[in-house]
């Protein structure tokens, strides 16, 4: 792993020659061990309670919004919606409540999901082993899990109560994640809540040690930058567009063989962009509010979508810079112990 110092260097020189030699040495590498593939994915979410207080969260449980949770007959009704415009890849998010969606609910939604989609992961919270072998064995192909920022200081005054203050259960969820039978963990940090070298820096240690230790799990990457919500008064560091790909070249160079994902927070240029040096996977027709497919909410989102493209949309986008859009590149199996 290169040192601090050469990342702190690397991110801070917005030079035109740098950013383009990051660039081309990232594209060259992409092409090199993903072709002109992007794989496409579509986040559900199935509830928005939560039990943790975090000052820069939509759903922090201290805000007076509408709570609501997705019935099996709402969660057939959103993934059936999904699944009509091609996409076989979902990703399944709630807040941080084991009191509202515990193992049971979760595995229901997983049994659920598993009538339409080929692959399915979760972005929930962090738990035990052996509940993430129940979620393997019941279909679980993926889970994503954000440390959120590697500043342990600074990680206690940004998430002020609940179980998510646990820095260092957090911190850990990825090994128990490896070490259930799930094959593929997301990893990022929330670009803004604290200083992005030294936040990059350590993500990328962390990937590191989980890619030596546990070298059969599929890992990608995320840098989602945070922004204000409304009604809180979380001021997050600005994170410029450049940063951004900076980021996302250095982590290609970096983990040649690792995933990166661009969530539909960006905009569809930058997107557009970004698949060219280093990004595979990014999701499409996004809505981040519980029930928004089928319009049972359209309220509390957790975040706002700037690229509002439609699944067709994306896809012709795609085509048109001969890329081959993955709808799946998982085929389904019964998962085992």
């Amino acid at each position: 792993m290169i040192s601090f110092y050469e990342i702190n260097s690397i991110l801070a020189d917005d030079r035109q020659e740098t950013v383009e030699s990051l660039a081309v040495r990232a594209n060259r590498i992409t092409r090199q061990y993903f072709g002109r593939t992007i794989s496409l994915y579509a986040p559900i979410y199935l509830s928005n309670y939560c039990e943790n207080q975090c000052v820069y969260c939509g759903f922090n449980c201290s805000r007076e919004i509408n709570r609501k949770k997705l019935t099996q007959n709402e969660m057939t009704a959103e993934m059936s919606c999904v699944a009509v415009s091609g996409i076989q890849n979902a990703l399944l998010l709630t807040g941080d409540s084991t009191a509202h969606t515990p193992l049971s609910y979760l595995k229901v939604a997983v049994e659920t999901a598993k009538k339409y989609f080929q692959s399915i992961s979760l972005e929930v919270y962090p738990m035990e082993v052996e509940e993430y072998s129940e979620l393997f064995i019941s279909g679980v192909d993926g889970v994503t899990v954000y440390q959120e920022t590697y500043d342990r200081a600074n990680y206690l005054k940004l998430h002020i109560s609940g179980k998510k203050r646990d820095y260092d259960y957090r911190y850990s969820a990825c090994e128990r994640i490896a070490k259930s039978g799930i094959r593929y963990i997301s990893m990022g940090v929330l670009l803004g809540l604290s200083d992005i070298p030294e936040d990059v820096y350590e993500l990328f240690n962390h990937l590191e040690w989980m890619e030596k230790n546990y070298p059969a799990v599929e890992y990608s990457i995320s840098f989602p930058r945070i922004l204000p919500v409304p009604g809180t008064h979380f001021k997050p560091h600005p994170v410029s567009d450049i940063m951004l790909i900076k980021l996302i070249c250095l982590a290609r160079i970096l983990f040649p063989r690792v995933g990166i994902n661009l969530s539909t927070r960006e905009n569809a240029e930058l997107r557009d962009y970004a698949i060219e040096l280093g990004v595979t996977r990014i999701s499409a027709a996004s809505k981040t509010s519980v029930g928004g497919y089928t319009g049972v909410s359209k309220d509390s989102l957790q975040f706002d979508v700037k690229d509002n493209r439609s699944v067709g949309e994306i896809i012709s986008m795609l085509k048109a810079r001969e890329f081959d859009p993955l709808l799946t590149d998982w085929r389904r199996i019964e998962n085992g112990p």
